[in-house]
């Protein structure tokens, strides 16, 4: 079939709900209205409003109950309804849904995937357009995922649901609906932790993931650039080996990220390189991200965000270095 992000999301959820009667969704209006981006539309007449359920308007609320279903033996799947709300959840995230396990000296595992629409560039207000990744990528105990498109978030929900641990999903909210792709109808899954090697090449190597994807394989085109480029899907746990195969290979490293600069993805990315493939580089890694200030207003975020030009003057400075 050919589905965009939200598609490929909603029939996820379908086969997963009938797959294990175990798995509830619970959100803000993601029963009746389907959700603020209607990607959990329709389920709520197919499995009734006990597994699709309306909450109040309170995240810590949202969480603290998925974390209490999860260790009664459901396996929730919440829904917040952007990414800068889910730090009013973020004390039960950290202090249980990460610790249960280890806490518990794995007698009791937490199966839940918190659901989250990410990232900037449709001209919403702040608290719409936060990239949160870094933040729960700190903590052990989470799984972060972030898909770059249809075919690998629906594959990437289905592993998740299916695992035992909490799972933060990180939904790029520019790509719900920009482009469709062929989508198998069945069930299929994608690792959890395995990067994508989008494009092969020899001189250079571009790690991104998420909306960022799109940016960098644009400028790979016009520029025709001879590039490996990696897509992480997975950001904690990360995927070093493929990093490492591709820098030891091309020497050159540019890393890109919507994410604030400063203490992000990106600078973990570039010390586990300089830790353990230091001598394979040819120049220093060169960064791209978003200025590490608070989110602008729609009218200034075009400035702030990542976008083709900055990438590509990157990768000229990288190129000349």
């Amino acid at each position: 079939m050919m589905a965009n992000m939200v598609t490929a999301i909603n029939n996820a959820l379908e086969q997963i709900m009938t797959e294990n009667e175990k798995i509830v969704l619970l959100g803000e209006d993601i029963g009746i209205d389907g959700g603020v981006f209607r990607v959990t539309e329709g389920l709520i007449n197919k499995f009734g409003e006990r597994r699709v359920i309306d909450t109040p308007l309170a995240e810590s609320g949202i969480i603290g109950a998925s974390i209490g279903m999860a260790l009664s033996g459901m396996h929730p799947i919440p829904e917040i309804q952007f990414a800068g709300f889910m730090f009013l959840g973020f004390g039960q995230l950290i202090n249980h849904a990460s610790r249960f396990r280890s806490r518990t000296r794995s007698t009791m595992s937490l199966p839940m995937v918190v659901r989250t629409p990410v990232s900037g560039g449709v001209r919403t207000l702040e608290h719409h357009s936060e990239s949160p990744e870094a933040y729960y990528s700190h903590i052990g105990g989470l799984i972060v995922v972030e898909p770059s498109n249809p075919y690998d978030a629906k594959g990437l929900l289905i592993k998740a649901s299916r695992m035992n641990d909490p799972v933060i999903f990180l939904e790029p909210t520019k790509l719900y609906r920009l482009f469709k792709q062929e989508v198998p109808e069945e069930m299929y899954e994608i690792p959890i932790g395995k990067a994508n090697l989008i494009r092969e090449g020899e001189d250079l190597t571009i790690i991104t993931y998420g909306t960022m994807l799109h940016e960098v394989t644009s400028v790979v085109k016009k520029k025709n650039l001879n590039a490996d480029v990696i897509d992480l899907r997975t950001i904690n746990p990360i995927d070093e080996a493929a990093i490492l195969k591709s820098v030891r290979k091309t020497g050159r490293v540019a890393i890109v990220h919507e994410a604030s600069l400063s203490f992000g993805v990106g600078a973990e990315i570039a010390a586990r390189i300089a830790d353990k493939a230091i001598f394979d580089l040819k120049a220093p890694i060169v960064r791209v991200g978003s200025a590490s200030l608070p989110y602008p207003f729609p009218g200034y975020e075009n400035y702030h965000i990542p976008n083709e030009a900055k990438i590509s003057k990157a990768i000229d400075r990288l190129m000349t270095s």
